[in-house]
């Protein structure tokens, strides 16, 4: 019996362009003034709640002390490095997927952040950084004719 599968283009649109916007992103990042080759680059998700951003950046077998945190000019950027462990001889290898090396990954910040209050955690090889949304600015409500010229005008004629 075969099973139909409804076409959902625009979900492989998004995979399509994660998965280019992890390579590209990778690519240039190495160059940035690193003298190491960045070998890979974590998947990140990121969400929405009623008063924050979340960025979950999955970074296993990456201890705490290996990872650096920066917030700067509205750019939130995590990097770090996973150390290779050391093979022993008698071992056989058949297949290398994971990456070892450094890894940088930059996203954008909302405008107006305040830097101070970006909190972060690292559980299970997932690093959680919590991102509070900026106060949005409220608009000022400016009368129609209470300027100076006004008040003075409306004095003489009492």
């Amino acid at each position: 019996m075969t099973t139909l599968v409804r076409w959902e283009p625009f979900r492989d649109i998004t995979q399509l362009q994660g998965e280019m916007s992890r390579l590209m992103n990778g690519l240039f990042e190495g160059s940035q003034g690193r003298t190491t080759p960045q070998s890979w680059v974590p998947a990140l998700d990121v969400w929405e709640t009623d008063s924050e951003l979340v960025y979950a950046f999955d970074v296993p077998g990456v201890p705490e002390d290996k990872i650096t945190i920066e917030a700067h000019d509205d750019t939130l950027t995590v990097s770090g490095e996973r150390e290779q462990r050391t093979q022993e001889q008698g071992d056989r290898f058949y297949r290398f997927e994971r990456r070892y090396g450094s890894f940088a990954r930059g996203v954008g910040l909302p405008a107006g952040v305040d830097d101070s209050k970006i909190t972060a955690s690292y559980e299970n090889g997932v690093l959680e950084v919590h991102v509070p949304k900026p106060e949005e600015a409220k608009p000022r409500r400016i009368q129609l004719g209470n300027g100076p010229a006004d008040v003075e005008a409306s004095a003489q004629a009492s």
